[in-house]
């Protein structure tokens, strides 16, 4: 069977699953497994959150408006949940990551297929995600899932096509089969470190988009900064060794385009508040959920320098959310910043800069 292709049986074989996180892209997951016929046992620290679901099938805080169909079984027994499922799926937010998968590494099973969903890095030594599960749970079969996956139009069985990344072909497989659907395409890719890089890297140009609306930029400049921004982020990730042409497909510039033109973007909708005025956070606080890009901003910001990787975006975007520069005189700088290269990889090293 092709890997590119979505397998077209109905509903794959009953599984046990796990999903770890019960935010909204954790919920989306969740749905979309519970309404493929599997057994879903969703984990979350929150025994309110957990009892708010088995009684009324709904995640009031992340998807008031979503009623969970299939069998879900919510749990704040996290081991419990790992133990009874044949794959796990970690949507957990970067900070907590590490900590909660050390803490609970005993329990996951030898061979077990963990797939992160969570797009950011770890500071202490620009570890992703899926580095994270290597180094903690080695003996368990990992890999990553990226692209545009708004969970708000995901929950809505709104047409979506997503990446499953992965060296070892029966993870993807066993991905594809247990997502696939006929509105939730899941294609493959074996270049784990760039479509997880993508996907995280993504979330800073999304805030840049944000602020960009909100200063009423015309559409020629917001499509200026979403193709500068798929430079900027191809050429940083390829120096740590991705893939280039990973960017091309849609964990890379549709991952880009979807959070860079939506309002249901977590990092848009930072981005816009403080376009309007609004200090960092006041409007981390105002969105009440976890916007990867501002701490994923900071990291890339030093480990670029570090390398010696120019980004103008990512320095004039630093310089807007923490050291509070005018938004106008850092679009000032950047517009009359040195043109050089339009598509990176084309023009010779030396004029590519």
């Amino acid at each position: 069977m092709p890997e590119n292709v979505t397998p077209e049986s109905d509903v794959a074989k009953k599984q046990n699953v796990a999903v770890l996180g019960g935010g909204s892209f954790g919920t989306a997951m969740a749905k979309v497994l519970g309404e493929n016929g599997h057994a879903v046992h969703f984990w979350m620290r929150d025994e309110g959150q957990v009892e708010e679901i088995r009684t009324t099938r709904i995640n009031a805080r992340y998807m008031p408006d979503i009623v969970l169909e299939g069998e879900i079984l919510p749990t704040t027994d996290l081991a419990k949940a790992v133990e009874s499922a044949d794959v796990v799926f970690v949507a957990i937010p970067s900070k907590a990551f590490r900590s909660v998968i050390r803490d609970n590494s005993g329990v996951f099973k030898d061979d077990q297929i963990v797939v992160s969903l969570t797009k950011g890095i770890e500071q202490q030594g620009f570890k992703l995600m899926s580095e994270i599960l290597l180094e903690e749970i080695p003996r368990c079969r990992s890999g990553v899932l990226s692209g545009p996956n708004l969970a708000g139009e995901i929950v809505n069985r709104e047409l979506t096509a997503t990446v499953i990344a992965a060296k070892d072909p029966a993870v993807r497989h066993t991905v594809q089969e247990l997502l696939g659907c006929d509105y939730f395409r899941v294609y493959a890719n074996v270049d784990v470190y760039g479509v997880e890089l993508a996907g995280a890297l993504k979330n800073i140009y999304a805030i840049v988009a944000g602020l960009a609306s909100a200063q009423n930029l015309g559409e020629n400049a917001k499509a200026m900064l979403i193709t500068r921004g798929l430079a900027e982020m191809s050429r940083f990730a390829v120096s740590l060794g991705a893939n280039p042409m990973t960017f091309m497909g849609l964990a890379g510039v549709g991952d880009l385009i979807a959070t860079c033109t939506s309002s249901k973007s977590r990092n848009f909708r930072v981005g816009y508040a403080v376009g309007t005025g609004k200090k960092l956070d006041e409007a981390a606080e105002e969105l009440g959920q976890v916007a990867e890009g501002i701490y994923t901003l900071k990291l890339v910001r030093e480990k670029s320098e570090a390398i010696g990787i120019h980004m103008p975006l990512v320095r004039g975007l630093y310089e807007i959310l923490y050291n509070d520069a005018p938004i106008e005189v850092v679009i000032k700088n950047l517009m009359n910043a040195v043109q050089n290269s339009d598509v990176e990889f084309i023009l010779p090293r030396t004029v590519a800069q």
